[in-house]
C-alpha cells in the first residue's frame, strides 16, 4: 500500500515527542511493507530507511496556516500515487483530509490533541463572538470527512462521531532500541554510588520537572544522599529546576538530547520520572488524555516508572507492579516513592514487569499492527484498489 503522512507542523528528525512519533509510526508502517510517504518541515539531514521524506513547510514558516497546503499535499499525493493519506491533527491543519477528499482517497486522522474545547478554551470564546463557530465547524467537518480516526482517548473527540471510526491505541517505545542493556557514550557521568533518577522531555509547566527538582531538594535536606538525577532536556522550566536544585549534588543538565542516544541514557539510570502536573495545562481538564511517550520509553529501557496516581496514568502503570504512582496533592509521597526505591531488589522486580508490559503492550510495532489492519480494510473498500 502506498501511504501519505502528512505532519506539517513537525521537524524529522527531533527531539520532541511529536517528532519522534512521526518518524516511529511511519517507519512502523514502512516495515509492515508499505510503501510511506511522510510530508514534514525538515529538520536536518532525513533518517536513514525505507521511508521516504517530503519538505513541505507551512506557509510563511507558520502552522496554523498549515490548512492552505491542500493544494501541495494533492499534487504530492497523485507524484507518489498514494492510496490514503494520515493526517496528524492540529487546530488549524486539514490539508492532508482535504486532499483526500479532492482525490477521492480516504483520509486518516490521527489525534493526539482534543478536538473538543476544553471549559474556558480561548476559541470557544472566539468561536461564540463569531456566532457562526468557525473553528468548531472546521474541525467537525474534518472528522466528518476522514474515513478513520487514530486516538489514545475517544474521550478528545467529538460524542457524535461513529465509535465504528475510531481506532483507539495507545502510542509506544521502540522495544528494540529502549532495553536495558543498551550502551554508548552518554552526556552525562554516572556516579555508581547513587541511584540515578531521569527526567526526559520538554520541560514545560505541565510535565511538572519543578516537583522532581523540589522533591529531591527536600530529600537532600532531610540528610537522603543516596539520589541522584539526570534532567534530560530543554524548555522553559529548565532555569527554575536549576535553581531549586543548585545545592543538591549528584544532579545533572544536559540539555536536549538527539532521540537516538537517548537508550542508553535511560539504560543508565535506575528510575524514571514523570511528574506530570495536569493543573498546569488547560485542556487536560478535559482529562489526562495523552499516551506518555516518556513513561513507555521507561518502561522500555527496564526502569520502574514514578508517575502521579491519575486515571489515565494508572491504567498504563500499575502501583507497585511497574513502578509506583505518588499522591499529586501531596508533595511528600513523591519523596517516599524516591526513597522506597533505593531498594535494588524492588527496583529491579518493578523494572523488569514494566520492561515486559512495555513490550507486550506498548511498543510502536503493537500500534502499527493495529494500524495496518485497518488501513488495509479502507483501501480495501474502494473498488478497483489493491495493497
Amino acid at each position: 500500500m502506498r501511504i501519505l503522512y502528512v505532519a506539517l507542523d513537525q521537524q524529522v528528525p527531533g527531539t520532541l515527542g511529536g517528532s519522534v512519533h512521526v518518524q516511529s509510526v511511519a517507519e512502523g508502517l514502512a516495515a509492515l511493507g508499505h510503501e510511506v510517504h511522510v510530508a514534514v518541515a525538515q529538520g536536518g539531514p532525513w533518517p536513514a530507511g525505507a521511508v521516504h521524506w517530503h519538505a513541505v513547510r507551512p506557509p510563511l514558516g507558520r502552522p496554523e496556516l498549515r490548512w492552505m497546503r491542500a493544494g501541495v499535499v494533492a499534487d504530492l499525493a497523485c507524484r507518489v500515487g498514494a492510496q490514503v493519506i494520515m493526517e496528524r491533527y492540529y487546530n488549524f491543519g486539514g490539508e492532508g483530509v482535504t486532499a483526500a477528499r479532492r482525490l477521492g482517497l480516504p483520509s486518516v486522522l490521527e489525534v493526539n490533541a482534543p478536538v473538543i474545547d476544553y471549559p474556558g478554551s480561548t476559541k470557544s470564546r472566539i468561536d461564540r463572538a463569531l456566532l457562526v463557530e468557525p473553528m468548531r465547524r472546521w474541525r467537525d467537518g474534518l472528522c466528518r470527512q476522514a474515513a478513520l480516526l487514530v486516538t489514545p482517548n475517544a474521550q478528545i473527540l467529538p460524542a457524535w462521531i461513529d465509535p465504528a471510526k475510531v481506532l483507539e491505541a495507545e502510542w509506544g517505545a521502540d522495544v528494540e532500541r529502549f532495553r536495558p542493556d543498551v550502551t554508548g557514550p552518554l552526556p552525562f557521568t554516572r556516579d555508581p554510588d547513587r541511584v540515578l533518577c531521569v527526567f526526559a522531555g520538554a520541560f514545560r509547566s505541565w510535565h511538572g520537572v519543578a516537583h522532581m527538582a523540589a522533591s529531591l531538594a527536600r530529600l537532600h535536606n532531610r540528610g537522603e544522599h543516596r539520589l541522584g538525577a539526570i534532567f534530560i532536556g530543554d524548555g522553559p522550566e529548565r532555569v527554575a529546576a536549576e535553581h531549586i536544585t543548585s545545592a543538591v549534588p549528584g544532579v545533572t543538565f544536559t540539555g536536549a538530547v538527539p532521540h537516538h542516544q537517548l537508550p542508553q541514557c535511560l539504560a543508565a539510570a535506575d528510575i524514571g520520572v514523570a511528574p506530570f502536573d495536569p493543573g498546569k495545562h488547560k485542556p487536560l481538564a478535559l482529562g489526562f488524555y495523552w499516551s506518555p511517550l516518556k513513561i513507555f520509553e521507561y518502561m522500555s529501557a527496564g526502569l520502574p516508572v514514578v508517575a502521579p496516581r491519575l486515571p489515565r496514568i494508572a491504567d498504563l502503570v500499575g502501583d507497585g507492579s511497574e513502578g509506583l504512582l505518588y499522591d499529586p496533592a501531596d508533595p511528600r509521597t513523591l519523596d517516599d516513592a524516591l526513597v522506597r526505591l533505593t531498594d535494588q531488589t524492588l527496583r529491579e522486580r518493578l523494572g523488569r514487569a514494566a520492561r515486559t508490559r512495555a513490550v507486550a503492550q506498548y511498543s510502536w510495532r503493537a500500534h502499527c499492527a493495529l494500524l495496518d489492519t485497518r488501513l488495509r480494510a479502507l483501501v480495501a473498500d474502494r473498488p478497483g484498489t489493491g495493497s
